[in-house]
């Protein structure tokens, strides 16, 4: 890039969900010309165009050649961790959706951008090791809860310099408490079946002063193991709303309010916290790389 005015970058982000990478570009203020999405869920597809409409969208990430695209500057993703969480079944590489790494190892080697990020979650060491020997860099471990009201530990493999822990910004689920509630998302309104869901309901609860626990893909119905249930002021207890799933992902209020409340929950659970992505993003603005 030239001394004077800065180019535009072009980005890749694979496995771009509703595009989280995009709105953390957009905050921290890094210009890109093109923004190439590979996505195959229709609703994160509809989320992303809904916001950002000029993504251009490439399909699935096995047909991703990256001979056909322009210069990748920055390339990003966070590959399906299913088989790799201490919450699943410790298939590892064995996982058909965790085999989907490679892919983004592929394509990484294929368009040699600048920089790159993977994003995934904690996992065995064994597992972690074979990451950072095909990527040539070891993860930084960052908890969302210092940039959230979630708490949400995830290891972000990548080669942008000096990047260091974020300030503890002591955000608690009580800044996120939306006040006009609509009375469905009370659990006394609510069907509540059997003592086991009942059990979870009770490990769920977390007081206004807490962080959310970790959203997950379906976890924020109310009852099952990735939800947590908000015991008011008034003492009611109750589900977070969309809204206020968007804010413990530091996603701008209202971004999925084009698709339904549960594939907003889902869309959720499955992204990146956006202010953890922005502040890695910071040290390229920070070192003038960008």
């Amino acid at each position: 890039m030239s001394e004077g005015k800065k180019e535009k970058i072009n980005v890749l982000s694979l496995f771009d969900g509703m595009s989280c990478g995009q709105i953390a570009l957009n905050k921290v203020g890094i210009e890109y010309e093109n923004y190439f999405a590979s996505e195959i869920d229709e609703y994160g597809i509809k989320v992303t165009k809904h916001n950002y409409p000029n993504t251009k969208h490439i399909g699935d990430v096995t047909k991703v050649k990256g001979a056909e695209l322009p210069k990748i500057d920055l390339l990003i993703g966070g590959s399906p961790c299913q088989g790799f969480s201490f919450a699943g079944k410790q298939l590892n590489f064995d996982d058909p959706r965790s085999k989907l790494f490679f892919e983004f190892v592929r394509i990484l080697e294929e368009t040699k951008p600048k920089y790159f990020l993977l994003e995934n979650v904690v996992m065995k060491q064994e597992y972690q090791d074979v990451i950072s020997q095909h990527l040539g860099v070891k993860p930084i471990l960052i908890n969302s809860s210092l940039l959230s009201a979630q708490n949400r530990k995830r290891l972000y493999w990548t080669n942008i310099p000096n990047i260091n822990q974020p300030i503890d910004l002591n955000i608690t689920i009580k800044d996120t408490i939306v006040s006009d509630c609509d009375a469905s998302f009370f659990i006394e309104n609510r069907n509540i079946n059997g003592k086991n869901a009942l059990n979870k309901l009770r490990l769920s609860e977390r007081q206004l002063n807490e962080k959310y626990r970790c959203l997950t893909a379906g976890g924020q119905g109310g009852t099952n193991a990735g939800a947590t249930t908000i015991r008011l002021s008034n003492g009611k207890l109750r589900i977070p709303t969309p809204e206020e799933c968007e804010m413990a992902q530091t996603v701008p209020i209202g971004y999925t309010n084009c698709v339904s409340k549960t594939q907003r929950y889902k869309m959720l659970g499955n992204g990146w916290t956006v202010d953890v992505i922005a502040h890695i993003f910071s040290f390229l603005k920070e070192g003038g790389n960008f």
